[in-house]
């Protein structure tokens, strides 16, 4: 899952939220940071294991293989925050717009405590409000033509929009039962926590 989808599953605690946010640029045991953001982390990872073993994602991953190899997860991923953000209000009670500007507010009064990787996002993540973003295939296409500088163009992440309009009813469907599970798995995960 992408951005989105990972602070959501976060709920309302904004330390598992912050947690989840910095997963990706935290290496080895998070002891260096509150207990409720070294929850975050270990969720975060829970739910990348779980989602990259799921059969319905891989499914997904499936009709992109062939163009896109090892970068298919990535762009499942996108996708995947795509159908979130454009349904957003059949998962939470805060329009979108509102909760990824809460959210922006969260990180920049705890700029002191993120990890450099994570402090670059939270500039760009801001000011092209990616959050929102997502919600509309202009946004997505933007996201996956960034994707696609960063790998230095190896990963073609940037046609990628073809497959999700072509494949577009699947996708949607296949998000929808899938997000359920994962919900479902997040809230046994911090139970064991």
């Amino acid at each position: 899952m992408n951005f989105l989808a990972h602070i959501y599953l976060s709920g309302d605690n904004d330390n598992l939220k912050i947690g989840n946010f910095i997963a990706d640029g935290i290496h080895g045991q998070p002891t260096k940071f509150h207990p409720e953001i070294q929850k975050g982390i270990m969720v975060h990872r829970a739910i990348d294991t779980y989602t990259d073993a799921h059969p319905i994602f891989r499914q997904g991953t499936k009709r992109l293989h062939a163009n896109y190899h090892h970068y298919a997860g990535v762009i499942m991923d996108i996708f995947y925050d795509h159908f979130l953000a454009k349904n957003w209000n059949n998962y939470h009670a805060v329009p979108l717009a509102d909760y990824a500007q809460d959210f922006y507010s969260l990180l920049n009064r705890n700029l002191s405590i993120l990890p450099p990787r994570s402090l670059s996002s939270v500039q760009h993540m801001t000011e092209h409000n990616w959050l929102l973003s997502y919600a509309s295939l202009e946004g997505i296409a933007r996201t996956l033509a960034q994707m696609d500088y960063r790998t230095k163009h190896r990963s073609g992440m940037t046609t990628a929009i073809n497959e999700l309009q072509e494949f577009y009813t699947e996708y949607e469907a296949e998000f929808t039962v899938f997000f359920e599970d994962l919900k479902q798995h997040v809230i046994q995960k911090l139970s064991e926590l």
